[in-house]
């Protein structure tokens, strides 16, 4: 059963601000988790969430390398093999596939892409981080390549992404001032804020989001 989030009659507003990687695993289940959390509470509160670039591999190279040759170059043949049987059965877990075919690379033009669709309100922000994932994770895509970027942004209805995607200094300060301004103060993502002070690391369980979002719901009361 799910928990009690507020007992007043009118919603609480609940944002949520999440630093992630676009080739992060668990940034996805996390923003699984946190979106089951949020149906629960759906009926208590009114909620926002805003995504922030991070860079896990600062240098990955923009063409690309196949994820099985990466995930060997950083894990070792052995435990790579372990990681990727650990993520399959995690995302299975919160109903996903986990995908290890395809190209890994710099996530720099999907964070600004994000960046800029952010601009046109936190849903479409929120349907393009979706897209993305499932790009990346479950249908074998490499979001460091342009078209795959500008089809994800049709899909979720994210204007003008084709303009902005032109000019490689478009978005460009603003994605790097935000990843200089979190990474100075987290270690790892996914990380969440809710309302600006209550602070999750890691993919955490819904029960989890749920107890937070009691608590700022309280303080806003």
């Amino acid at each position: 059963m799910a928990q009690s989030v507020g007992r007043s009659t009118e919603k609480a507003l609940i944002r949520v601000d999440v630093t992630s990687d676009t080739v992060c695993p668990w940034c996805f289940v996390g923003k699984r988790n946190l979106e089951k959390a949020m149906n629960s509470s759906k009926d208590l509160c009114n909620f926002e969430v805003w995504w922030h670039p991070f860079l896990l591999n600062p240098t990955s190279p923009k063409e690309g390398i196949k994820k099985s040759e990466f995930y060997k170059q950083k894990f070792g043949f052995e435990r790579s093999n372990d990681i990727i049987n650990r993520m399959t059965e995690v995302f299975r877990g919160v109903g996903l596939e986990y995908d290890t075919n395809g190209l890994t690379g710099s996530t720099l033009e999907s964070h600004r892409l994000i960046t800029f669709a952010g601009k046109q309100g936190f849903e479409k922000q929120n349907a393009l981080v979706e897209e993305l994932f499932l790009n990346y994770f479950s249908q074998g895509k490499y979001i460091g390549d342009r078209e795959v970027l500008l089809e994800a942004a049709r899909k979720v209805g994210v204007d003008g992404a084709s303009e902005f995607l032109e000019d490689p200094n478009n978005g460009l300060k603003e994605v790097t001032d935000e990843i200089e301004k979190h990474s100075a103060v987290i270690r790892g993502v996914p990380y969440f804020v809710i309302n600006g002070k209550h602070k999750l690391n890691g993919a955490q369980p819904p029960e989890v989001f749920l107890s937070a979002f009691k608590v700022a719901a309280n303080d806003s009361t």
